[in-house]
């Protein structure tokens, strides 16, 4: 059994990324199928995949460029790889916030990566992501994020303990969203967006704890997914900068 970390270096943040890829690419058709805000267009799970496979390929570089030395990647230079990988890979609105969500976690996680600047790194995170968007929406991943930013926030300095509490915290916001976005409540499903960042937070439990936690709901009664709905005239509420819609 590979050893757990105690904080998140280098080595850490690339089982992360690995991690996270395997867990889009399982969910991704689930995820498709539940995109019904803004536009049902079906692509929220392939977006987030594609955008997590850019970071990932960035980290690998970082690593590769290492082969041939005695010492590992440094812990900035991994998170700021995942990061600018992700957003030069970032595809559609979904795409773009994680993006934003990782360059926010990256911007803290370069000074160290123990449980305090974890718990700044997923305040950060969420921060960043709303700030992109010019008119952010309840019940969408940026209320996701931010209920698992708080949820680690008054939590022991303690690793396993604040990444447990974030990915909860983002579990329960996830079952909350249909209750907060009529579209999804319709519809009978969570968002799409929030239930990627939750399966990409179950894989940082994963790399901290060595166990893969429960997922996270899947439709707003925790059914199997449904196909996507027709929206007949819904009307767009969320615009990110540059007037491109919110996606969930």
């Amino acid at each position: 059994m590979p050893q757990l970390p105690d904080d998140l270096d280098a080595v850490a943040v690339r089982t992360w990324c690995s991690l996270a890829l395997e867990a889009l690419g399982r969910e991704r058709a689930e995820i498709d199928a539940i995109n019904v805000y803004p536009i049902a267009d079906g692509d929220t799970g392939t977006n987030l995949y594609l955008t997590l496979e850019s970071a990932a390929a960035a980290v690998e570089a970082v690593f590769a460029a290492h082969e041939t030395g005695a010492t590992a990647p440094a812990t900035a230079d991994a998170v700021r790889a995942m990061a600018h990988g992700a957003l030069i890979g970032a595809r559609g609105n979904s795409g773009t916030i994680l993006a934003q969500l990782l360059r926010g976690m990256a911007g803290v996680l370069a000074d160290g990566g123990d449980a305090a600047h974890l718990r700044l790194a997923l305040t950060s995170a969420a921060d960043a992501a709303r700030q992109a968007v010019a008119h952010p929406v309840e019940g969408t991943v940026l209320t996701v994020a931010a209920e698992a930013a708080e949820a680690a926030r008054g939590e022991d300095p303690d690793l396993r303990t604040v990444v447990t509490a974030a990915y909860e915290g983002a579990r329960a916001a996830l079952a909350r969203t249909p209750e907060q976005l009529a579209v999804l409540g319709r519809a009978g499903v969570v968002d799409a967006g929030g239930r990627g960042l939750v399966a990409v937070l179950g894989a940082l439990v994963e790399t901290v704890t060595g166990q893969a936690p429960v997922r996270g709901p899947r439709t707003a009664s925790g059914n199997a997914a449904k196909a996507p709905v027709t929206m007949d005239g819904g009307s767009v509420v969320g615009l990110p900068v540059g007037g491109t819609p919110v996606e969930g």
